[in-house]
Order: C-alpha cells, then sequence, then structure tokens
C-alpha cells in the first residue's frame, strides 16, 4: 500500500511542474469524481450533496462537497498551498555574456536552498497569456526537456567555497540556456513555438526554474521517497485523497489549496486574501441562508493547514528541540509555537488527535528550539480571513526548501487515512463541549 501511494505522489509530482499545473492536476482529480466547476464571476447554483469547486488566478483552488442535511451544519476544511520555492524568469529574460553565451535572467521567488540548483540539468514551466481574436487565453506550458542549467564555478577558481559561500542571485544562479548556438530572442521563439502561437501574440508571462530529475522511492527497505515540491504537494496530494474519500450529511467539506504561501500569502489568491471567506460566504448565501446561519456555521467549523515539517537531520540532531522533535515514517506531526506562528492548540490538538486515533495512525508533535526562530505557515493567516478552530500539521521530511527534498514513504497514507476520517466526521462545538460524530 505504501509505495503503491508514494508513486502515485511522484506521479502527480510529475504532473505538477509549476503551480499553475498543480492546480490543473488537482482539478482534473476532483473533475474525475464527479465535481463540477463553477466560476467566481458566475451566479453559483449549488444543492444538497452537490460537488463543485473554483479556481482563483489558476494557481489558487477550492473544493467543496455538501451533505444533505445542512440544518446546523459546519465546514470541514483543509488547507494547503500549491507553490514551492524556485526561480522565476523575468520578462526581459535574456542576458548576453561576451557573444558567447545566452542566460536566463532570474529572481528567487521564497527562501530556496540555492546550492541544491546548481548542475542538474532545469526546465521552465508556468503559464502564459496569448492574445487570440480579440481576447486573451491562458496556457500553461511545461517545456518538456532538459533546458537550462545553472553550472558552479570550479574549485580552482573559488577555493573557499567548501568553507561556506554567500551566493548572490544576480550572479551566481542564473541558468544557461546557449551556448553560440542561440541569440537574443530565440527564448520566446522556444515559447511561441512549444505552444504552437506567434511571439507577437504573447502579452504577459509567469514562468519558473523546475528540477528535471525523476522523483524516486530509496533506502535499504525503500523507506524513503524523493522529489522536487514535496513541501507542499506532499500534503496537497494527502489531503486531497482524504477529501475525495470523505463525506458526512451534516458538514460541508472543504479542500483548500493556496498559492504564495512561501512569499507571505499576501495576495489575491493567498491564504491571506478573501478567496476562502468568499467561498465560504457564498456557499451560505446559495443555500438560502441567513448571515446568522453563516456565523453559527463558522464557530462549529475546523481547519487543518497542513504544510510540512523539519525531520531530525542525521548530521545535525541539535538543531531540534530535545523532547519536540519527529521522524520520518513515524507519524503526522503537529506543530505548535508559543508565538501563535502555528495555530495549534489544546483544543484543536485534542481534535486532531481523536481524529489520528479513530484513524490509526501514529501522531509526532514539533515545536522550534527555544533559541531558534522557525517558520511560519497558511494556517495563522488565514484565520485572520475566517476565524475558526485550527490546528498545523505535516510530513516530516529532510532538505526542506531543496531543488530535491526527501520524506517519509509511510506518512502520506498516515495523511490520506487521517484526512478521511477527518472529512467523514461532523464536529459539534457547543456549550464548551467538543464531540465527533
Amino acid at each position: 500500500m505504501y509505495k503503491k501511494l508514494s508513486q502515485e505522489l511522484l506521479s502527480f509530482l510529475k504532473k505538477s511542474p509549476s503551480t499553475f499545473h498543480a492546480v490543473k492536476s488537482i482539478a482534473e482529480e476532483l473533475e474525475k469524481d464527479g465535481y463540477q466547476e463553477i466560476g467566481e464571476g458566475s451566479i453559483w447554483s449549488i444543492s444538497p450533496e452537490g460537488k463543485y469547486y473554483v479556481t482563483r488566478n489558476d494557481s489558487s483552488i477550492i473544493a467543496f462537497h455538501l451533505g444533505k442535511d445542512l440544518d446546523n451544519y459546519g465546514f470541514n476544511i483543509a488547507a494547503s498551498h500549491s507553490d514551492v520555492p524556485t526561480f522565476k524568469v523575468k520578462e526581459k529574460a535574456e542576458l548576453e555574456v561576451k557573444k558567447k553565451y545566452i542566460q536566463l535572467n532570474t529572481e528567487g521567488y521564497g527562501g530556496m536552498l540555492c546550492s541544491t540548483w546548481f548542475d542538474r540539468p532545469l526546465s521552465i514551466a508556468g503559464r502564459v497569456l496569448v492574445k487570440k481574436d480579440g481576447h486573451f487565453e491562458t496556457r500553461l506550458l511545461n517545456v518538456d526537456r532538459d533546458l537550462v542549467m545553472i553550472p558552479s564555478m570550479a574549485i580552482h577558481m573559488n577555493r573557499q567555497v567548501n568553507d561556506g559561500y554567500a551566493y548572490n542571485k544576480q550572479v551566481d544562479t542564473l541558468p544557461l540556456f546557449s551556448c553560440g548556438e542561440a541569440s537574443k530572442g530565440d527564448f520566446d521563439k522556444l515559447i511561441a513555438q512549444e505552444l504552437g502561437v506567434k511571439e507577437c501574440d504573447i502579452y504577459g508571462k509567469d514562468l519558473y526554474l523546475y528540477n528535471r530529475a525523476e522523483g524516486t522511492v530509496w533506502g535499504a527497505e525503500e523507506e524513503f521517497v524523493s522529489s522536487q515540491h514535496l513541501d507542499d504537494l506532499q500534503c496537497a496530494f494527502g489531503t486531497l485523497k482524504g477529501f475525495l474519500a470523505g463525506y458526512h450529511e451534516n458538514s460541508v467539506n472543504v479542500y483548500a489549496c493556496f498559492d504564495n504561501e512561501e512569499v507571505g500569502s499576501a495576495t489575491k489568491q493567498g491564504a491571506g486574501s478573501t478567496f476562502l471567506y468568499d467561498v465560504l460566504r457564498r456557499i451560505n448565501s446559495a443555500l438560502g441562508k441567513t448571515e446568522e446561519d453563516y456565523y453559527r456555521a463558522v464557530s462549529m467549523s475546523f481547519m487543518v493547514s497542513a504544510d510540512n515539517a523539519h525531520a531530525v537531520h542525521p548530521n545535525h540532531p541539535e538543531k531540534t528541540d530535545a523532547s519536540n522533535c519527529v521522524y520520518m515514517n513515524e507519524g503526522i506531526v503537529v506543530k505548535s509555537h508559543a508565538g501563535q506562528k502555528y495555530t495549534s492548540d489544546a483544543v484543536s490538538v485534542a481534535v486532531f488527535r481523536e481524529i489520528c486515533e479513530r484513524a490509526e495512525v501514529p501522531l509526532q508533535f514539533f515545536a522550534n528550539r527555544s533559541d531558534e526562530a522557525g517558520g511560519s505557515t497558511l494556517g495563522n493567516i488565514s484565520s485572520t480571513k475566517v476565524s475558526l478552530n485550527a490546528v498545523d500539521i505535516g510530513l516530516p521530511q529532510l532538505a526542506m526548501h531543496s531543488a530535491y527534498e526527501t520524506a517519509g514513504m509511510k506518512d502520506t497514507a498516515y495523511l490520506v487515512k487521517a484526512m478521511e476520517v477527518f472529512y467523514n466526521s461532523h464536529i459539534c462545538m457547543e456549550g464548551g463541549r467538543i464531540s465527533l460524530s
């Protein structure tokens, strides 16, 4: 079971070289299960037991499955993110070096591990806006071949590199596109050829580098899975599988995958936007319910914010907390932080612990070292728009934000099982009492 699910995960990751492709992959899985797309600009006509999804900016997606008895309903929400740290290609992409080389002019997106991007085959993926018959169309682009590479400088020219090196993203990490064979302008020609359009019809581009290395299952007992984009598409995949398997007649199940978590979520399609708030309000309104019904529903709601966690590093166990540390293949991670970078508290931890017990999956607990600043995620950010009980979880991994990350093969299955139980539950919160049915 574990290996089969890991292969499904790797297939999903291969189809998702950019955030736009990831959302398309998610939408395709939803449609296979009978979900109907509805647009933000259309009038919503929905009905109990209906399955729907909506996208924003082609890079964020929210799906929902309505119960049939919604007199006293709540929202069961799981949220992950679709974006990854990488390099974005600038609008004027080509740089010429001594009339011999063509490089691509890029800038960093998110906090990537720069050293992991060197000396490996890379390519370009994203979206392109094309003008056709007087209007603009979005086309997804994936140049599905080894196209560019970021060459390291030889140690003979940088003798101190192994003692530590500060990478300059305008100098050191520019990918090499051609050596004398191409000239300036050929990058746009390549894009046009890939899309089957004229260069003059290309009006906008959001293009990113991605690692071409195939994902793999490995280890003494095949206990590891490695790939690009495990953070956070592993959680996006696992929560989606659980969502598709779940239903409760008294709940509205919601699956959300937001863009731009890696750069703070403060965009129109990020967790800090009104996207989730808008969708929940419109669901309530389209069901013919009142504003009072909406507030009651939110009070009965629960969010699982799913974003991967740091496993203990075998070479540096001192970097993690002495007791609140986690290991691959030992279960889902609940993340807590006194400064509220994570949303977990006693209430949400208790609820999620009950979910994992019912799913018969192991649970671990993570906190940063008290003398180290850790990262944050989307749970606390989305809570500023929709205030509800929420827990921050993730799956343990190594080399977070590397071009090639590693996680445990069993943990994806643990997440799927827990999310299936979550989405098959109705969480009741009244009079200080919390129960799951």
